[in-house]
This record gives C-alpha cells, sequence and structure tokens, in this order.
C-alpha cells in the first residue's frame, strides 16, 4: 500500500534572517531545504509540499506601500498570498524538478494556487492579532494609514506600531480533491502556499475573497487530513522540540503523545509566534486521524527519518 506524507516548510527557509532575500539567495536557499525530498521518495512516500510565505509576503506588502506613495494602487492581501504561492511554488518546482532529474527520478512537480475556505465570522476577524511585514510605524504614522487605508495597527514589543490581519482558522481546502488525485498518482504537488488563499462561501455558493492570513501550518495539517497522509512532516528551525527553551532546564523532546502536547501546550511551553501552531497543527492532525507528526529542521530531515533526530508526535 501507497504511503502519503506532507511535508511544511517554513517560509525564514527560503529567506533566512539577516539576507535581503534577492532571487539569487532564494533559489539557492530552496535548493538547500529539499534534499530530504529524495529520501522520502526513497522511502515509497507520495508526497505534497507547502510553505510559509512570511519574509516574501512581507516584503510585497513594503513595495505596495512605496508603490502607494506614487500612485500605484495597492493590491489586496489575498491577492498578495496568490502571487507568492505562484513566485514561490515556481521556485520550489524548478529546484525540486532539477533535483529529482540528476537523481535520476522521474515525476512531475506541480504547483497548484489554492484557495481555502473560512468562516468570515470566525473571532480572529473581529480581533485581529496576526502581524504582517517588516515595517514598523511611530504612533502618529499608524493613525495616519489607519486614516487613509483602514489598516490595523497594534505596538509590537515596544519597537512600534506594525500592521495585523486576520488570521482565521482554515476549514476546506478547494483543490483537495485534486491534489489528491495527483499525489495518489505518484506526482509531487505544491499547495496551499502561505497557508492559501482565504475565501469563504456566500449564501448562493459562490466564492469570496477575505484580506487575511492563515496559518501555513494549520493549512498543511488540514491538507494532510484531507488527502489522508500517513505522516505530516513540519520542517523548522530547530532540530527537535523542547520545553523550557533556553533555560537551564531546557529539554529536547524525542517522542510525544497527543496527551503530552497538550499539556506542555496549555503550560505555555510553546510561544503563540514560533512553535505554538506547529504544535496545535500536529494535534489536530492525530485527532483528526493522522499516524504520526514529525518535526525537525531542514538541516536534519534525513537523520530525523532514520530516527536519529527530531521530535515524532503519535497517539
Amino acid at each position: 500500500m501507497q504511503k502519503k506524507a506532507v511535508l511544511a516548510l517554513g517560509g525564514n527557509a527560503i529567506i533566512k534572517a539577516g539576507e535581503k532575500g534577492t532571487i539569487a539567495q532564494q533559489f539557492s536557499n530552496t535548493r538547500e531545504s529539499l534534499g530530504g525530498i529524495v529520501e522520502l521518495i526513497k522511502r515509497g512516500y507520495h508526497l505534497s509540499i507547502t510553505h510559509g510565505n512570511g519574509p516574501q509576503v512581507g516584503n510585497l506588502l513594503r513595495q505596495q506601500e512605496l508603490g502607494e506613495m506614487e500612485g500605484i494602487p495597492q493590491l489586496p492581501l489575498g491577492v498578495l498570498n496568490a502571487a507568492t504561492e505562484g513566485t514561490m511554488g515556481y521556485m520550489i518546482e524548478q529546484s525540486l524538478q532539477n533535483i529529482l532529474h540528476k537523481s535520476g527520478i522521474q515525476k512531475q512537480v506541480i504547483t497548484i494556487i489554492s484557495q481555502v475556505v473560512v468562516d468570515k465570522n470566525d473571532p480572529s476577524m473581529l480581533n485581529p492579532t496576526k502581524f504582517v511585514g517588516s515595517t514598523y510605524y511611530t504612533a502618529a504614522q499608524a493613525e495616519e494609514l489607519k486614516n487613509r487605508l483602514g489598516w490595523i495597527l497594534k505596538e509590537d514589543s515596544g519597537k512600534g506600531f506594525r500592521r495585523v490581519v486576520p488570521s482565521p482558522y482554515p476549514k476546506e481546502i478547494i483543490p483537495a480533491s485534486t491534489i489528491n488525485e495527483l499525489v495518489d498518482r505518484g506526482e509531487i504537488v505544491i499547495a496551499v502556499g502561505g497557508g492559501g488563499i482565504p475565501i469563504y462561501i456566500e449564501e448562493d455558493g459562490t466564492y469570496e475573497g477575505v484580506d487575511a492570513v492563515i496559518d501555513k501550518d494549520f493549512a498543511s495539517a488540514l491538507l494532510a487530513l484531507e488527502i489522508k497522509a500517513d505522516l505530516f512532516v513540519i520542517l523548522t528551525g530547530v532540530e527537535k522540540v523542547y520545553i523550557n527553551y533556553g533555560k537551564e532546564n531546557q529539554q529536547a523532546l524525542d517522542q510525544i503523545t497527543i496527551a503530552e502536547a497538550k499539556h506542555y501546550y496549555n503550560e505555555k511551553q510553546f510561544p503563540a509566534g514560533s512553535m505554538g501552531p506547529k504544535i496545535q497543527a500536529a494535534i489536530d492532525f492525530l485527532e483528526g486521524g493522522g499516524s504520526e507528526v514529525l518535526i525537525t529542521s531542514i538541516e536534519k530531515i534525513v537523520d530525523a527519518f532514520e530516527g536519529k533526530t527530531g521530535t515524532r508526535f503519535i497517539k
């Protein structure tokens, strides 16, 4: 019986800290991040790949701000999400095609621009908390942007004000059945990039976009469930998940159950802005019927598949 896996790449794997994010840098980082894919294929897995887009969409937002000063109309956030699905999908697709070619593996790699249904009455729609973009503003600038563009801005860690947008929970991935058919066939599908394009369904059944950002890890967990994946892999900046991270009593977790994950989550061991969504996504996948979650770093992915490192989540 074939095995299926969803592999979630972080957006920070493509633009690393301290980099300008040139296309040359992004392509180089993309190639480095895909080395473990061949190992999964050799182990018999049929794959779908997802990715974050935080740094990339932040750059596009900054370009929008600068363009607005020149009278160029700004694009809504949903359209920018679609743009990053295309540009990042292209980089991942081509880089992986080249890796597969050099490895003698004949598979198609396909990017699907993915619309994801959310609830237009999701609590986050009324109280946006998701920071987007990398620009900090003064209180006066924040007030001016609020009045001129209708933005909502909040203070971030005492550094200034940043734009915040809703981050509703994903309910349904529109092209899930097509993704599943392609993955079953053995093709590699890149989907729900940046969490996908958030939409809601009108009473007449038509779709409408939402100016929001869906968390990539939640959308990836949903995709893994919708295509009935056996394994959900989350690649992040650390080799393993830790409790008491950064403290003298820091402890790495090799294996963890749903109950233990919930316990540590409720203890606030996993910050909302970093490991928290990944832990919740792991819990969602396992409680939804998934078998196993693996969290590790890109650099250690092969070792993690061999059981030498990483954190495994089991029921």
